[in-house]
């Protein structure tokens, strides 16, 4: 009998157990159900389906919205998958946007039933963490975590806190503090001394900023894992302090090729993985990370990325991979390797077929994972046998720099992405976005990501929906609007890529390859005619389609103005001159004051958020100068890369530039003299550089809504004023 008794209960110990291990899912998908929607917890129900294969069910059960899913990831899908075509709304990836639905929750009808078609779904990238990420705290992080699960991401790249860890390898190694943080970069340049591009670029990096990013990254990883992510951590893949070289004078250390301008003293280097030291390094970083933040096996790998390896020999890549993959397996003997692809795409002329084969192929089948990274313009899938059978993952990259400009062949790359998933191989493992900054419209990668699940919805009826929930109903005009913009406008491959109010003024030169469009303005002011019917403005997606819109418009028309304004200074017509510069400056105001509208198309927020990372007001205006610093003039050649339509930006940065431009051809045409070129470039650069150095603050909002109305009457106003104009 009591043989008997124990044996129950163990049955019912190991049934609890069991039922506790189904109830976790449905517990983390409650807990994010009542962050985004803390009034609604009552109306919604999870519940734990069977099986292994990612799977989503959406039904009515009397009250109550019935969601199922296998694990909280798959929920987390279907209650996303409900907010969007029942209740027409966008959850924002920003942490301060509302999530706006009715008051009464639509029923379901006919029961949804959705199976993944992809196992993996991969988000972000090293950029990222630069353009947008920075200056996130916990709050931001939190929002976009509950983002990548709404739209069924379950491997995020997860870089943030590495340089705690490298701190702890450097220090055991025998450097100092000051040699360890002068060797990192400052916190918006951190992703390309993480990539081996720039060292020590406006270092040395604060103690305090290592110690926050570790206790960030632990949050982020378990709210990633708690949701069925397995985030993808860093290893070692060979970059190294130059000070190394004074402990160990007899290491294999070389100079990586010169990046971007920059000059030799913020120049990486490499340590060969044939050497004995390489394989101690994985393993203290690999150990001392894996105490910190544990470890789900994969690991980002990413050498010689836009820099050249110190030989191009087929056998050398081939054994620096093979030797570089047993270090990882040496530390962590489940690891497999994530590596990016985009260096075969920048430097397709060195990296040859035979050459990419070589580095492929020196990692056994099946251990490393590659990220196919910019496939709306070229599918490397196409072009290396299918990555000679490796693992890989199809990405759309959508965006560079953080520009906040509208271009993206959306339609094209969800055909291309068909064809993959139809003929890319059975090694085609999963789907991605490896975009470089967030800007402020969100729906491409909301469309990539959904094609990863059955759901028949064709492009037609996806962007129908997509208006209404963007507007919050069915607006014929609205839906008029956005099927021009997905068929005509966003019709364009993604490149380094914004309008002409945001590049260095130059005569004659007008950075066609930056401002460039396959599409006519006039097609573009259509879509913004139309966009000002809509019934309101008050949700939050549709506010930025505004700008969005209306900014584009205006900054294509600058340039045609910019343009007429160069030939009256060769015609030397100094009343016309006149005219087309007080034309351009008046079109950079309006520019300023429509992305007023909204904190995310202001200056404001980036430098505050930046501010805020300081507790003292040294470490304050160290931050603010790196939050300047990147997105005007960079550093090395890439002035204006990471160029941004903001307000604040425009009224105190690019038009400042843009009037020593137009003042100084007016005035030496009414004089009758020839602009010193040099001289002209001495200037402006006078003023970038006072810009980046100052910490003058103000608001530069302007409370722009008391003076002019409402977006959508300001917008309505500006398309009026330029519709006769634009041609």
């Amino acid at each position: 009998m009591k043989r008997k008794s124990v044996y129950t209960c163990l049955v019912m110990l190991l049934m609890s157990l069991v039922l506790q291990a189904k109830d976790k899912d449905v517990a983390v998908a409650e807990a994010l159900l009542k962050r985004l929607l803390p009034s609604y917890i009552e109306s919604f129900q999870f519940q734990k389906l069977k099986g292994e294969k990612d799977c989503f069910t959406i039904e009515s059960v009397k009250d109550k919205i019935v969601i199922g899913g296998n694990n909280a990831n798959s929920m987390a899908m279907g209650l996303n998958h409900y907010l969007k075509y029942y209740c027409l709304t966008t959850v924002s990836w920003y942490a301060d946007i509302a999530v706006e639905i009715p008051e009464e929750l639509p029923m379901v009808g006919e029961k949804v039933v959705s199976e993944a078609r992809v196992d993996t779904r991969f988000f972000l990238n090293y950029c990222t963490y630069g353009y947008t990420m920075p200056w996130w705290q916990w709050k931001e992080w939190e929002r976009f975590i509950d983002w990548m699960a709404l739209n069924g991401i379950n491997m995020p790249l997860a870089i943030t806190g590495q340089e705690a860890v490298w701190y702890k390898v450097w220090s055991k190694m025998g450097m100092s503090d000051i040699e360890i943080r002068s060797y990192f970069t400052g916190p918006p340049y951190l992703p390309w001394h993480r990539m081996a591009n720039i060292d020590r670029w406006n270092g040395p990096l604060p103690m305090e900023w290592l110690e926050h990013q570790v206790n960030l990254q632990k949050k982020i990883l378990a709210r990633e894992r708690e949701l069925n992510m397995k985030p993808v951590l860093p290893a070692f893949a060979g970059h190294v302090p130059a000070d190394l070289k004074r402990i160990y004078p007899e290491a294999d250390i070389q100079h990586l090729g010169k990046w971007a301008g920059f000059a030799d003293a913020y120049r990486c280097n490499f340590l060969n993985p044939n050497d004995a030291l390489f394989a101690k390094i994985q393993k203290l970083f690999l150990d001392e990370q894996k105490k910190l933040f544990g470890t789900d096996h994969i690991y980002g790998l990413d050498p010689f990325n836009e820099v050249d390896p110190p030989s191009f020999e087929p056998e050398y890549l081939r054994k620096i991979a093979s030797d570089m993959y047993a270090t990882l397996t040496a530390a962590d003997p489940k690891a497999q390797w994530m590596q990016m692809t985009w260096m075969f795409y920048f430097d397709k002329d060195k990296w040859t077929s035979e050459r990419m084969k070589a580095l492929l192929t020196g990692v056994p089948q099946n251990k490393m994972i590659l990220l196919d990274y910019h496939c709306e313009n070229v599918e490397l899938w196409k072009r290396t046998e299918h990555f000679h059978d490796q693992p890989y993952i199809w990405c759309y990259l959508g965006n560079f720099g953080g520009n906040t400009t509208l271009t993206g062949n959306v339609k094209e790359s969800g055909a291309r992405l068909e064809n993959a998933l139809m003929n890319g191989g059975g090694n085609l493992k999963g789907i991605g976005s490896t975009l470089e900054g967030l800007d402020v419209v969100q729906f491409p990668y909301e469309y990539i990501l959904e094609k990863a699940w059955n759901l028949n919805v064709d492009d037609n009826k996806w962007i129908e929906c997509l208006a209404d929930r963007h507007v919050g109903c069915v607006s014929q005009p609205v839906r008029d609007a956005w099927k021009l913009l997905f068929n005509d406008i966003y019709v364009q491959v993604p490149r380094t890529l914004g309008t002409l109010p945001g590049y260095r003024p130059e005569l004659n030169k007008n950075s066609e390859k930056r401002t460039s469009n396959v599409y006519s303005n006039v097609e573009l002011l259509e879509v913004w005619r139309k966009l000002n019917e809509a019934p309101s403005d008050r949700r939050d997606a549709f506010r930025l389609d505004l700008i969005t819109v209306g900014r584009q418009v205006l900054g294509n028309y600058f340039l045609d103005v910019k343009m007429e304004f160069d030939r009256m200074v060769e015609a030397k017509d100094y009343q016309a001159l006149k005219a087309c510069g007080e034309k351009m400056k008046e079109i950079l105001n309006d520019l300023d004051k429509l992305n007023a509208f909204h904190p995310y198309c202001s200056l404001d927020k980036w430098i505050e958020d930046a501010r805020k990372m300081g507790d003292s007001p040294q470490l304050k205006d160290y931050y603010e100068k790196n939050a300047r610093n990147l997105i005007t003039t960079w550093g090395g050649s890439l002035n204006d890369y990471a160029s941004r339509s903001w307000a604040g930006l425009i009224s105190d940065y690019y038009s400042k530039r843009w009037e020593v431009y137009i003042n100084t051809f007016i005035n030496a045409v009414g004089e009758g003299v020839t602009v010193d070129q040099k001289q002209l470039e001495n200037k402006l650069k006078e003023i970038e550089e006072s810009w980046v150095n100052a910490t003058e603050r103000k608001n530069t909002r302007k409370d722009v809504h008391l003076t002019t109305g409402g977006l959508l009457s300001f917008s309505a106003f500006l398309f009026s004023k330029y519709q006769r104009l634009v041609k």
